[in-house]
């Protein structure tokens, strides 16, 4: 039996493990290409210093269980990220069309790190184009220097 279609709903205070799990396991597979996974730091040491809290914050369920997360604020799609598990079963595209509608804004901003052509990819189908590619500290762990690709995507 085919799993059921992602269902996305505002973040609750007890998806955290959920999501802390996914991030962490997520991340260092972003890392692993990018920034390296020496940079990697948990969710629970970045959470808060990084506004995961401080914009929208949806989870995507698929079977009840919480398959990937993401966060808007203030016109950027600040995180999205998908368990492992379930990659490439369109609870990220989900996700990201989600946080596209629910924006309301013109144009939205993410950046990519180069190494990560997965979500590269899917920014790209999705309708997003790269405005700028940086080089600088890596966010959540500046002592680490990455490239990021600044994507934007305009509402049509």
């Amino acid at each position: 039996m085919l799993p059921s279609a992602p269902v996305i709903r505002a973040y609750a205070d007890d998806d955290w493990p959920a999501v802390s799990r996914i991030h962490d396991a997520a991340r260092l597979d972003e890392l692993r290409d990018s920034a390296g996974v020496e940079a990697f730091l948990t969710l629970e040491a970045t959470a808060e210093e990084e506004g995961l809290f401080d914009g929208d914050l949806w989870v995507a369920t698929v079977d009840g269980e919480v398959a990937g997360f993401a966060a808007y604020d203030e016109g950027e799609l600040t995180w999205l990220y998908v368990d492992p598990g379930r990659y490439r079963s369109g609870v990220g595209r989900a996700l990201l069309r989600h946080a596209l509608a629910a924006s309301g804004d013109e144009r939205v901003e993410t950046t990519v790190l180069d190494g990560n052509p997965a979500a590269f990819a899917l920014y790209l189908a999705e309708g997003f184009a790269v405005v700028e590619t940086r080089v600088g500290k890596l966010a959540g762990n500046e002592r680490f220097e990455a490239t990021g690709h600044i994507m934007e995507w305009c509402r049509p």
